[in-house]
């Protein structure tokens, strides 16, 4: 998944690399619940602990530039104001049941192309397309994501949408289907 950039860069010529700081960025995933029970569901946001990547500019052809990052998914926690008895229960049917973490213990994204337009200065709007590994299943994606430069950092921010069928996963239910989560989850990310 592509994650948020608050990074440091090393400059070389017309290129630049970036490491994302997971200390100074953000990173969640948004949960909706379907059915007819959804009025009464929870809609967790999970936020990711762990998670690195790198990010490498060639400002002659930026096409050629890439993105990788690596999400551990037993970092996610649930952020939401729920009793400590539901969140353990949250958080462990999303590792063992929906992610199962321990067949697993990673997705990532690795970018196959890259393009951007200029929003004047140093913004952009960036194109990033690449392949999501999830849940042993690797699918073609496209980012969209803002992007600032200074200095020495590079700030990416964006959002998009995964469907957990695509990746082989089955959404879960509870109260025999009346309550379930909606196959699309969002991923946020700055």
């Amino acid at each position: 998944m592509s994650g948020g950039s608050a990074a440091k860069m090393s400059q070389q010529k017309a290129t630049a690399s970036y490491q994302i700081d997971p200390s100074s960025s953000r990173f969640t995933i948004k949960v909706s619940a379907s059915g007819f029970l959804s009025a009464v569901g929870h809609n967790p946001t999970f936020n990711v602990g762990d998670y690195s990547g790198e990010i490498e500019i060639d400002f002659d052809a930026i096409e050629k530039s890439t993105v990788r990052v690596t999400v551990q998914p037993n970092s996610l926690s649930d952020t939401d104001d729920v009793s400590q008895k539901d969140k353990a229960d949250i958080e462990n049917r999303m590792r063992n049941e929906v992610l199962e973490t321990s067949r697993f213990p990673t997705i990532s994204f690795e970018s196959t192309g890259v393009t951007a337009k200029s929003m004047g200065g140093t913004q952009f709007v960036a194109n990033v397309s690449g392949d999501l590994t999830l849940h042993g299943s690797k699918r073609g994606i496209t980012i969209v994501c803002q992007t600032s430069l200074s200095d020495d950092s590079l700030r990416a921010f964006g959002e998009f949408t995964v469907k957990q069928t695509d990746y082989g996963i089955v959404p879960t239910s509870i109260a025999g289907g009346m309550l379930k989560v909606k196959d699309e989850v969002k991923c946020s990310f700055d």
